[in-house]
């Protein structure tokens, strides 16, 4: 016999000479729960009572169709209920909360390890690890196979602005390209980041430095035209998010000599400050909206460049309007107290540097903030100055959201 649908799809069989008996899917036989059902009807006729039969256990769900890789996130605000993220991952919250909330949550040991260039995960917060250093003066440099293109001092021979936007344009689409295939391999190493330490803006006029051909030449004005086209091609056009970060550097009064640079104390006139080493850094950032500088080795007028009040702040954040972040050149806060000898150990040369403007150390000497912390020398809220500017980079380039919602 054919299909008979009843709700419970029950299946007429006929099996040989037997009458029918209806089945239902993976119970007994209809025909013994009736017989079972009149028995229990006779029974209770007579009077004899009888336990019912136990209900039988519904069988186990079927196993559900494995589902894509979940990525683990961090545990959930208890205030928030259990199935609402940290708002710092909620991307349609404004960034200023996202970062106040993010750095609400960090200790002060976390804090100060997002400040070395070697930034550690903070895995109870699902903030992966992270390398700031990189570099891009003609191209994605040291790490792997990337476009070439001519030395600095080769394109400001050509004088052609648009085409150092180009350039820069292709740099970064590079660099977007590598970084996003270094983190599907799992690497966030060294020269795999989105934070570029170029280009070299400093005035090249004696060729006994050595390193003029990182440099866009001697005049200030072409330096400064040639450094915001490169800026904007690095960074990108978009109203939030960060293609890549661009890094002036190294300011400032940075051209040699180079084996002096740790040691050397730069005096120079007002009129030479003012006209010769500050407007391709001021075009930089007024004009390019460079999100980061990095400072030199030299002293200035008898502060080290990356303790320097007057330059970090009364120049660059306070005249300049800058708001991005300051970098110190590798290993220059070991000189304040190496060789500058403007303090005595790293704790107080950390704590001279954040208090002075500089928010991320290339080299080691961060690492003793939160004794200096504890010691006086620097108060938290001054160190949280610093790590906000850096949590604002790192959302600014999409590190935190969902990658449909970022452009690059």
């Amino acid at each position: 016999m054919g299909n008979l649908r009843t709700g419970r799809d029950l299946t007429l069989e006929r099996k040989g000479t037997s009458p029918p008996v209806l089945r239902t899917r993976g119970k007994a036989p209809l025909r013994v729960a009736a017989l079972r059902g009149a028995a229990l009807l006779a029974l209770s006729l007579l009077g004899i009572q009888c336990a019912p039969a136990p209900e039988q256990p519904a069988p186990p769900a079927p196993p559900t169709a494995p589902t894509a890789v979940q990525v683990a996130a961090p545990a959930a605000d208890p205030e928030a209920g259990p199935e609402s993220p940290l708002p710092f991952l909620n991307p349609d919250l404004p960034l200023e909360a996202r970062v106040e909330d993010l750095l609400g949550r960090m200790t002060l040991e976390e804090k100060v390890s997002q400040t070395l260039y070697t930034a550690s995960a903070i895995e109870r917060l699902g903030i992966p690890e992270y390398n700031w250093w990189n570099e891009a003066l003609h191209g994605v440099a040291r790490a792997g196979i990337a476009t070439v293109f001519p030395q600095a001092i080769g394109l400001a021979a050509t004088w052609d602005t648009d085409l150092m936007f180009r350039v820069a344009t292709a740099i970064s689409d590079e660099a977007r390209a590598k970084h996003h295939e270094a983190v599907r391999q799992g690497r966030r190493g060294i020269y795999e980041g989105l934070t570029f330490w170029s280009p070299n803006i400093n005035i090249f006029r004696d060729p006994r430095w050595g390193r003029g051909m990182e440099t866009f030449g001697e005049d200030p004005y072409l330096s400064g035209r040639l450094a915001v086209e490169f800026v904007k091609g690095m960074q990108g056009d978009h109203p939030l998010y960060l293609k890549t970060v661009a890094t002036p550097k190294h300011y400032a009064v940075h051209s040699g000599p180079e084996p002096d640079r740790h040691t050397f104390d730069a005096v120079v006139s007002e009129r030479d400050l003012q006209e010769t080493y500050l407007p391709a850094f001021r075009m930089s950032v007024v004009e390019g909206g460079a999100e980061s500088v990095m400072c030199a080795y030299n002293r200035v007028y008898g502060d080290p460049a990356c303790g320097s009040p007057r330059l970090l702040q009364d120049i660059l954040r306070d005249e300049w309007g800058f708001g991005g972040y300051v970098v110190s050149d590798c290993w220059a806060i070991t000189d304040f107290y190496n060789t500058h000898r403007v303090v005595e150990d790293p704790a107080q040369a950390a704590a001279m540097a954040v208090a002075s403007g500089t928010d991320l150390n290339c080299g080691v000497s961060y690492g003793r903030l939160a004794e200096a912390v504890r010691e006086g020398l620097l108060r938290e809220e001054q160190l949280d100055v610093s790590v906000r500017r850096l949590l604002r980079a790192r959302f600014r380039l999409g590190m935190f959201d969902p990658p449909v919602r970022v452009p690059y």
